[in-house]
C-alpha cells in the first residue's frame, strides 16, 4: 500500500506540475510550454511530442513555473501565467491575450538573450571544403576548388562573407598549359532597422587570369527588405549605391586598363531548409552601370549542403560572373562550378 500511495503521489504531483493549453475546440495538451513567438505557440506535450498550435485558437492557457513573458507596451516581466474570464493573468498583472508578444522558457530566453547580444566569436557558421580532380593517362589534368562561406545572424545583424578558387591544369604530349585560374571573395552586413526593412553594405573581390581581370573591388551600399521569414526559409531584396574599380592586364592587341564607375545594384538572398539536413542558399546581384549607361554586370550564387554527418558535409557550388563590356577578345560570362566533400562548423 505505501509503495502504491508513493506511485501515486508521484504521477499525482507530476500531472500537477504539468504546463496546460485548452484549445477553443476544447483539446487540453499538457506538458512544457516552449515559447510563443508571433501567431504560434509550441508545447513539449507528454503524449505527442513538441507541437506547434497557433495562438489564436488557444482558449485558455496555465504554467505551472514562471515563464518569460513580453508584452506589447514593451515590459518583460518572468511570472506564472494563467487564463482568467478571458484575460491572462501575468503574476499580478492582467493583459489582453492579444498582447501577449512572446513567452519562452528559461532555456529559450537564454538562446533569445545570446542572439541579441553575441560575443564576437558567436553565432558563426562556416561552410567550406577542398576538392581535387584529376587524371593521368594520355592526358595529365589536376582541378582545385575552395568553397568557403561564413554566417553570423543574431537578432539584430546578419553577417555574411565568402571566398571560392579554381585553378586548374593540363599537361597533353608533355605541354603543360594552365586552362582556369580565378578567385572570389567579399562580406555583406545588414542591421535591421525596423522589423522588415535593414541597412546594408558590402565590398566584393575578384580576380580572373583568362578575363585578364588584374583586381576588381566593389563597395557598396543602400537598404533592404526582408519579404518573409521563418524557421526554414528567408527571402529579402536589396537594392543600392556602388563604386566599382577595375584593373585589366594586358590581352591581345589590348594594353592594361583601369576603369571606375559608379553603379546601381539591386538583387535578392534566399535561403531554404529542404529538410533536416539539406539546405540551399541563392544569391543574385545586378550592377547597372551608371557612369557608362547601357553595361552591367551581373552576378549569381547557388549552393547546397546536405550534412553527412554532424561535421561532414556534402556541397554543390555554382558561381556565375556576367561582364557585358568585357576585354576585347574575351567572353563575356564566366561560370565556376564544384562539389566534394566540405566540412560544417558552428558556434
Amino acid at each position: 500500500m505505501k509503495i502504491l500511495s508513493v506511485a501515486c503521489a508521484i504521477l499525482f504531483a507530476s500531472a500537477a506540475s504539468a504546463d496546460q493549453i485548452t484549445m477553443k475546440d476544447g483539446d487540453r495538451i499538457t506538458g512544457d510550454i516552449i515559447k510563443k513567438d508571433g501567431d504560434a505557440v509550441t508545447v513539449k506535450s507528454k503524449n505527442f511530442g513538441t507541437v506547434t498550435l497557433k495562438w489564436a485558437d488557444v482558449a485558455a492557457v496555465k504554467s505551472d513555473e514562471p515563464i518569460n513573458v513580453s508584452l506589447a507596451a514593451g515590459k518583460t516581466l518572468k511570472a506564472n501565467i494563467e487564463t482568467r474570464d478571458g484575460q491572462i493573468q501575468v503574476g499580478a498583472q492582467t493583459v489582453d491575450p492579444k498582447d501577449v508578444v512572446t513567452l519562452r522558457n528559461d532555456s529559450e530566453q537564454k538562446i533569445y538573450e545570446r542572439f541579441l547580444h553575441p560575443g564576437l566569436l558567436d553565432l558563426w557558421t562556416v561552410n567550406g571544403g577542398l576538392n581535387l580532380a584529376g587524371a593521368k593517362g594520355n592526358a595529365q589534368t589536376f582541378t582545385l576548388t575552395t568553397p568557403i562561406n561564413f554566417v553570423r545572424a543574431s537578432n539584430t545583424t546578419r553577417t555574411t562573407a565568402y571566398f571560392n578558387s579554381i585553378r586548374s591544369s593540363a599537361t597533353i604530349n608533355g605541354v603543360n598549359s594552365q586552362t582556369a585560374e580565378a578567385v572570389r571573395g567579399g562580406w555583406a552586413y545588414n542591421r535591421n532597422l525596423t522589423k522588415k526593412i535593414f541597412a546594408n553594405a558590402f565590398n566584393d573581390y575578384e580576380y580572373d587570369k583568362f578575363q585578364s581581370l588584374d583586381l576588381r573591388v566593389v563597395i557598396g551600399g543602400g537598404a533592404g527588405y526582408t519579404v518573409w521569414s521563418r524557421e526554414a526559409s528567408r527571402l529579402s531584396v536589396v537594392g543600392g549605391i556602388a563604386w566599382n574599380r577595375e584593373a585589366f592586364g594586358a590581352s591581345g592587341s589590348s594594353a592594361a586598363f583601369t576603369r571606375n564607375s559608379a553603379e546601381f545594384y539591386w538583387g535578392n538572398d534566399f535561403n531554404y531548409k529542404l529538410n533536416a539536413r539539406t539546405s540551399l542558399v541563392e544569391g543574385f546581384r545586378m550592377f547597372n552601370n551608371l557612369s557608362n549607361t547601357g553595361e552591367y554586370r551581373m552576378n549569381a550564387d547557388l549552393g547546397a549542403t546536405t550534412q553527412l554527418t554532424k561535421w561532414l558535409n556534402w556541397n554543390i557550388g555554382l558561381s556565375e560572373r556576367y561582364l557585358s563590356d568585357p576585354v576585347p577578345g574575351r567572353k563575356k560570362s564566366d561560370f565556376l562550378y564544384s562539389t566534394g566533400v566540405g566540412f560544417s562548423w558552428a558556434r
